[in-house]
Parts: C-alpha cells; sequence; structure tokens
C-alpha cells in the first residue's frame, strides 16, 4: 500500500486519540528498529518517548518477539479460569520483583482498568468507598479512571462519580511557598493531606491512589520524606495506598518500580506499559498478602474476557527476564544521569527553559515566558496559538520525535539507548530550545 494510501485510510476511517480529526498528517512509518523508526523515504526518526513512555527495550526485541511467536504456535488465546504457563509464571516473576507484602497479581488489559480494578479491590477490602487521588495525574479515560485523573483529560466525565476526591501534590517549581528543605515541603504537603482527610471523614475513605512520579503533567518528582509520610496517615486511618506504576513501573527510574526510590511498602501498585513494552496489551494491578487472602473466601467481583491474556503473558515473561539478564537498570541508572547533566546545560542556556526535572531515563522540560515571574509558555489546559505544537512539529522536522503536554516537553527514550546516541537527540532538542526562545 502507498504511503498516501496508508494516510487516507488513517485520516478517512480512524478517530484519532486526544486529536481534532480535520488536518492530520500522520507520519507513516515503515519499519522500526532499536531507538529508531523510519518512514517510506527513508527518514529516520528517533523515539524519544519511547511512543507512549511504553516501549522500553525499543523496537524489533527479538527475545519478546520469539516468545510471542511461540505461545501463538501453542494457542492464542484461552479464557482467565484455565491455566496457563505463561500467565503463572508472569505473576510470579511479578511478585518476586514487590516487596514481601505482596501476594497476588490480577491482570487486566492496560493501565486504565488496572486503575480501576485497583480501586474496585481496595473498596471490596475496606467496605469503604471514597477514592482520592491528584491534581496534577493521569489515571487513564475510561469512566472510573478518568474520575481518578486530576488534570483537564477528566472533564468530559464530568458531572463525575460520588466519592472522587481531589488533592494537591507537591509541585514545588509552581507553589508560592518557601521551604528550607525537601523534608519541610514533604512535612507540609502531608500534614494537609491529613487535613484534608479529616474533613473527609476517614472512616468513609478506600484508598488514595498517586502516580509515584507523576508522569506525563510534568514529571513532578516527590520531595524527599514525601510518600513516607502518605504512608504513615493511611496507616493511621486503615486507608489503601495505590502506587500507580503504569508509566514508571520496570525501570523508567532506574529502580524496577519508582517507589522503591521512596523506602515505602504500598498495598496496590498498579502496572501496564513497560510490562510487555507495547509488544501486546497488558496490565495488572499487584495486591498485598492480606487483601489477596481476604478473596480467599469473598467473591472477587473482577474479571475481564482477556484478562492475562496468553500472547501479553508471554510477551511480559520475556520483557521481566530481559530486564534482568541485560541489566537494562545498570543502563538506564548511567544514562539517566547524563540526561540530568544535558538538562542542566539546557536551563542554563535557554532563556524559555524555567525548570528540568529528571529521573532516571525519564524527564521534562518546563518552558516559561519569563523565568522570573515563572509564567508557563501557554495557560493551564489551552494553547490557542498552538504554541506547543509548533516547538513538537520543529522537533519532529529534525527527527526528534516525542510529545508535550502543557507547557512541557517530555523525553523518555527507550531504556536501551547508548551514550552516542542520546548526545546525538539532544543536541537536537538543544537546537529546537534556540527556536522556543525566539517565540517568548
Amino acid at each position: 500500500m502507498s504511503e498516501e494510501s496508508v494516510k487516507t485510510n488513517h485520516s478517512k476511517y480512524n478517530l484519532q486519540s486526544w486529536s481534532k480529526q480535520r488536518g492530520l498528517d500522520p507520519i507513516v512509518i515503515e519499519r522500526a528498529e532499536g531507538i529508531y523508526m523510519w518512514d517510506p523515504s527513508g527518514k529516520r526518526y528517533a523515539d524519544m518517548s519511547s511512543q507512549l513512555v511504553n516501549l522500553n527495550l525499543g523496537h524489533g526485541n527479538r527475545a519478546i518477539i520469539e516468545a510471542i511467536k511461540k505461545q501463538a504456535d501453542q494457542y492464542c488465546y484461552i479464557s482467565p479460569s484455565y491455566g496457563n504457563e505463561a500467565r503463572g509464571e508472569l505473576a510470579k516473576l511479578i511478585i518476586g520483583l514487590l516487596p514481601d507484602n505482596f501476594g497476588k497479581v490480577f491482570f487486566t488489559n492496560a493501565g486504565a482498568d488496572a486503575n480501576e480494578n485497583a480501586i474496585k479491590m481496595a473498596r471490596m477490602y475496606t467496605g469503604r468507598y471514597k477514592v482520592f487521588s491528584r491534581y496534577r495525574s493521569y489515571h487513564g479515560s475510561t469512566f472510573g479512571a478518568g474520575n481518578l485523573t486530576g488534570e483537564p483529560r477528566r472533564y468530559p466525565l464530568e458531572p463525575g462519580i460520588p466519592g472522587f476526591v481531589k488533592f494537591f501534590d507537591p509541585y514545588l517549581y509552581r507553589d508560592d511557598l518557601k521551604f528550607a528543605s525537601e523534608e519541610e515541603a514533604a512535612a507540609y504537603y502531608v500534614r494537609r493531606f491529613r487535613e484534608q482527610l479529616l474533613y473527609e471523614n476517614p472512616e468513609s475513605i478506600a484508598a488514595v491512589i498517586c502516580e509515584t512520579v507523576t508522569g506525563s503533567n510534568g514529571a513532578i518528582i516527590p520531595p524527599r520524606g514525601y510518600f513516607e509520610g502518605l504512608r504513615r496517615v493511611c496507616d493511621e486511618f486503615g486507608v489503601m495506598l495505590i502506587c500507580d506504576e503504569v508509566m514508571m513501573g520496570f525501570g523508567r527510574t532506574g529502580k524496577m518500580f519508582a517507589f522503591e526510590h521512596f523506602n515505602i511498602k504500598p498495598d496496590i501498585v498498579s502496572f501496564a506499559k513497560g510490562v510487555t513494552c507495547g509488544y501486546v496489551q497488558l496490565g495488572g494491578c499487584a495486591v498485598s498478602s492480606k487483601i489477596a487472602e481476604y478473596f480467599d473466601d469473598k467473591l472477587l467481583s473482577c474479571g475481564l474476557t482477556y484478562s492475562g491474556h496468553p500472547l501479553g503473558c508471554a510477551a511480559g515473561v520475556a520483557a521481566v527476564n530481559y530486564y534482568r539478564e541485560h541489566r537494562i537498570l545498570d543502563n538506564v541508572n548511567a544514562r539517566g544521569a547524563e540526561l540530568a547533566a544535558i538538562f542542566q546545560s539546557l536551563k542554563e542556556k535557554h532563556r524559555s527553559v524555567g525548570d528540568v526535572r529528571s529521573i532516571g531515563l525519564f524527564g521534562a522540560v518546563e518552558l516559561v515566558k519569563d523565568r522570573e515571574t515563572r509564567e508557563a509558555l501557554v495557560p493551564y489546559g489551552r494553547d490557542p496559538e498552538g504554541i506547543m505544537g509548533k516547538i513538537n512539529s520543529e522537533l519532529a522536522k529534525r527527527g526528534f520525535m516525542t510529545y508535550t503536554h502543557e507547557n512541557m516537553i517530555l523525553v523518555a527514550p527507550p531504556l536501551i539507548i547508548t551514550k552516542e546516541q542520546l548526545a546525538e537527540e539532544m543536541a537536537i532538542l538543544d537546537e529546537t530550545l534556540g527556536i522556543a526562545d525566539g517565540m517568548i
């Protein structure tokens, strides 16, 4: 099929997510390998967002592909009530990666329904109905996960479901507050969280769910002591702590799960994306042994036709083994240190850069009109002049493929990226930020 035919079919018959449909002009990808993609003309693009921050092991990973083929030759599907080797093996592998308080895994199709089932289990286990989540968060766009989401993608779902309560997450760059240390800031936000729990009646609150590191809403890394404080407050009132690791799990931050940076043991962990690196869709939520044991004699009222899909689980087993056998975390930490250093140099060089934040191989460049006032380059929830879209287009012209959100440029390359590749691509970002400087 010609490149033009692919574009025509895409635009004529597909509804493209998060887009106005008129005038779409998708880049057609003919092949992909490692961190790169090529269009039919042979132009090369670097995948500097790992697609949707899910292609952690890059394109064309043979270990994952062969595992999928082997399972497909055996059978492609068997329902969740049957025993399947890959399903059981992957669940065992995931529990082995988690702290010693974890017991079982419930598999889903992706991150949104992982979060929906996580809060559903927390509600069943506690007998309570309220769920806290943060404003600068994205937990999915299905109806339940969309009500957890705090940013503007929740608006089409309003009026929302009763019992979903929002609170503010620490955003030290934006909050007009002065703290002597990260620990002091963490203590302040934890106090405010506890106060809001009291106002909402702790006996009605089933769970609090947080992206352990805020993802698309700005790579916001919590101050030291914050999650430890949340854990203490949750324990005080019998509230389940759910860590949404959909984007940050499976090595993205330099540890297998981001909560490992913060010395806590969650009650439930939701995951997706990096568990199969997008080769087959799969998600899930891992629950503590206490929650798992509760359902020994109580009905687990959760179910999906494709829960623990054999092809997805086979891909997951191969991916998890690849992370360990190829010491992917070592590469993430080495390249992550280089990314942080490059980010700092970009901040010093470009007047459009207000702040940079990164952890492992996940980071954001926050663009501003004025460094002194910290006024964002585009208003929250709006981009009336399409400024961020223009910046993203300039990156794409130069072969640097990523996405923007609000006034942020996200940088999240595949975890297999080399030192040389990272330096080459970040030079393109440097050049493009020079164009952004001219927009203010």
